[in-house]
């Protein structure tokens, strides 16, 4: 039977519908907002999937051309399968906030799908999506300790807006999206513009607050038509085998736990499974996954615990330290710029290219395609974990940190009129023991400054951890890997000195308290403070030179009508150009003409050739133009590529002339004065009013 439950939203009505469609999913929700409408399913199996020790858990956000009366571009004319960069992150979106929500140790296959089926343009898809989801999996028998509502919030003109639509948006400093329960906030995603920690606190507490009747109108769905939760009994833990693994184990967990180096630590960590393995005795080999997980659980226990009551981090770091840093730039001769920044056992390389207009990304998206002049795309090879496998695309991750850092560093990238330049940042992980997407940041910030590229001011990102404890609760500045798996949230924060550019936040507990929130946000801040003034100790503002190797670029505007004359019969006189230059040459529809060569010599003489080309006369001026055609009443002289004006046999001389080709005859050069241009563009010249002045004052 068709349930509908509805609410006010952002001035618009928020509507989930269930009982109609995709019945034979475990649970399935039509949700609406405005004109966009997404179908939600949620699938869980019976089966389990054994040898694994994480939540089987796939989350699918898939657009349909269809709901924008579009088809699909490409050989195929339909959606292939392979999602899009937009839709990977917001299935990543979608999945973040409702991961920690499923029982321990549930290993039964789970799949999510969200499908927009209609898309309106002022609204965007991904908060709608998420509240989807978190809707199906609460009226379906899956065991989701949900529920979980979602917001984007901006400010516009200093007020705070739910949902806000495109034109708000367009002028929002702070663009946040916010999921969270009735504790607490979950995840965060999200940029300013250079926002302070109290604005931004004020949004988050804002944004739970407009989440509240989300999660009730869920809850009356789930009390109207919800199916009974399948029950779900974790596996016990044989109490006998963890006592004798925890009387093996204990000392070498601290033990291990005292080793700073990664590496060392790893190693002694391997030793200790086989050592704990050998001194069970043979009538265990066949429970060694067991063994690792109760030891994995020990380690947990005793880092934790070491963290909240002894204030003391694995690597031997307070709470509030970060880890030392050194910062390189210039160290690859032939690229445009780089920089490598290295913090602790971190380490990311960051390249710089600049390119022409003609290197712009396109990007097809359900509002339209989109032009891309920077882009930054992050890297994380194998060997940076001291792992080897096979190498593929991007990976969800990569993807979504390579967008964190994107979106950090366009927040301070020059305009394109003001620097026109196409700008790709990529970025390698060399090593990683945490924080690598900040570390991302920090090297693209170094980078651009070699590059020249002329940044509004430098940018730092900072990744910060919890640890919770019932009441006691510890906040990490700079987590390493292992504090991050082992803690409770992972909250990535980039700026400048002047405030916050970028947020991203994972919480694996119900929620995060106020008080908690506040105090990372100000911690943060202190640490990327701290990283920033090592970071300028390496370059403290862009170069002023570009490379020897980077390309040089002019940008000219000229008439759309004068097109046709640059490009000529054919491409034909752009070609001449090009090959006469050396440089490559880009003109847009508007007019926008952008030049680029190795040298600025070629640049200024392709200049010099197209503003010839597309002069237009000026009254006034004097041109040395050709007679182009002899008439009984003048002559007819080009003073301009293209550009014809009539002498008028009174204007030939100050003398009475007879005859036209007593004074001029074809392919004469003369010396004109522009007397008038009509209405209709025709141009009166004059080369009596021109007799006497040098050729040297010709425009032309």
């Amino acid at each position: 039977m068709k349930e509908v439950v509805e609410i006010e939203l952002g001035g618009r009505k928020l509507k989930l519908e269930t009982g109609q469609m995709a019945k034979q999913a475990s649970g399935a929700v039509m949700v609406s907002y405005g004109d966009t409408v997404i179908l939600v399913t949620a699938v869980g199996e019976d089966r389990s999937r054994e040898g694994i020790d994480f939540l089987p858990l796939s989350v699918d956000y898939m657009e349909k051309g269809f709901a924008v009366g579009r088809i699909p571009g490409g050989f195929f004319r339909r959606e292939i399968g392979r999602p899009s960069e937009r839709e990977t992150l917001r299935s990543r979106l979608i999945d973040r906030p409702i991961r920690p929500l499923f029982p321990k140790k549930y290993r039964k296959e789970l799949q999510v799908i969200a499908t927009v089926l209609s898309a309106d343009p002022d609204i965007d898809p991904d908060t709608v999506a998420i509240v989807g989801a978190s809707a199906a999996l609460e009226i379906s028998d899956i065991p989701f300790q949900g529920p979980i509502g979602a917001v984007r919030v901006g400010r516009s003109n200093g007020e705070l807006v739910v949902n806000p639509s495109a034109a708000q948006l367009e002028k929002s400093d702070i663009n946040l999206v916010v999921a969270g329960n009735h504790k607490g906030i979950v995840m965060v995603e999200g940029n300013a513009l250079f926002a302070s920690e109290d604005d931004l606190l004020e949004a988050l507490f804002f944004a739970h607050e407009a989440i509240q009747p989300i999660l009730e109108m869920q809850e009356t769905l789930k009390s109207r038509c919800g199916k009974s939760k399948k029950t779900f009994e974790p596996p016990k833990e044989d109490e006998s085998l963890a006592i004798r693994v925890a009387e093996l184990s204990q000392k070498r967990i601290e033990e291990a736990n005292k080793i700073a180096v990664k590496d060392e630590r790893y190693a002694k960590r391997k030793a200790m499974v086989l050592e704990v393995m050998e001194e069970l005795g043979p009538d265990f080999a066949e429970r060694e996954s067991e063994v690792r997980e109760i030891i994995n659980n020990l380690e947990k226990k005793y880092v934790r615990d070491m963290i909240i009551s002894r204030k003391t981090r694995i690597d031997g770091r307070a709470t509030t330290d970060v880890r030392s840093i050194d910062c390189q730039i210039g160290m690859l001769p032939r690229t445009h710029g780089s920089g490598l920044f290295t913090r602790g056992e971190t380490q990311v390389l960051s390249v710089v290219t600049l390119g022409s207009s003609s290197d712009e990304q396109k990007v097809e998206a359900l509002a339209g395609d989109e032009f891309k002049n920077f882009m930054l795309h992050y890297n994380f090879p194998p060997y940076c974990v001291g792992e080897a496998r096979f190498l593929r695309g991007p990976s969800r991750r990569e993807i979504g940190h390579g967008v964190l850092a994107e979106r950090t560093m366009k927040a301070v990238m020059p305009s394109h009129d003001g620097f026109p330049y196409t700008v790709r940042v990529v970025t390698e992980v060399l090593e990683s023991n945490g924080s690598s997407s900040m570390a991302s940041v920090c090297a693209s910030s170094l980078a651009l400054m070699d590059a020249g590229v002329p940044l509004e001011k430098a940018v730092a990102g900072i990744a910060m951890g919890l640890i919770m404890e019932g009441d006691q609760a510890a906040i990490l500045s700079d987590i390493l890997g292992d504090e991050d798996h082992l803690g409770d949230m992972d909250f990535k924060v980039t700026g400048s000195a002047e405030g916050v550019v970028a947020l991203q936040m994972d919480i694996k507990v119900a929620g995060v308290p106020k008080d908690v929130m506040r105090q990372a946000l100000f911690q943060a801040k202190e640490g990327r403070l701290f990283i920033l003034a090592e970071m300028n100790k390496a370059i403290s503002g862009p170069r002023q030179e570009l490379s020897p190797f980077a390309p040089r670029v002019l940008s000219i505007e000229i008439h759309p009508d004068k097109i046709r004359d640059i490009i000529g019969p054919g491409g034909k006189v752009i070609r001449q150009i090009i090959a006469e230059t050396n440089t490559k040459i880009d003109v847009e529809d508007d007019g926008k003409v952008t030049i680029m060569s190795p040298d600025l010599a070629g640049c200024n003489m392709a200049v010099e050739m197209i503003e010839k080309l597309t002069a237009e006369a000026e009254v006034g001026s004097l041109y040395l133009g050709r007679v182009r055609k002899i008439t009984d009443f003048g002559a007819f002289v080009e003073i301009l590529p293209g550009t014809d004006g009539l002498v008028h046999i009174s204007q030939l001389d100050h003398q009475r002339v007879q005859k036209v080709r007593d004074i001029l005859n074809e392919g004469d050069e003369v010396l004109v004065k522009v007397l008038e241009i009509d209405r209709d563009g025709r141009i009166r010249l004059s080369r009596k009013a021109a007799l006497g002045e040098s050729i040297s004052k010709a425009r032309n």
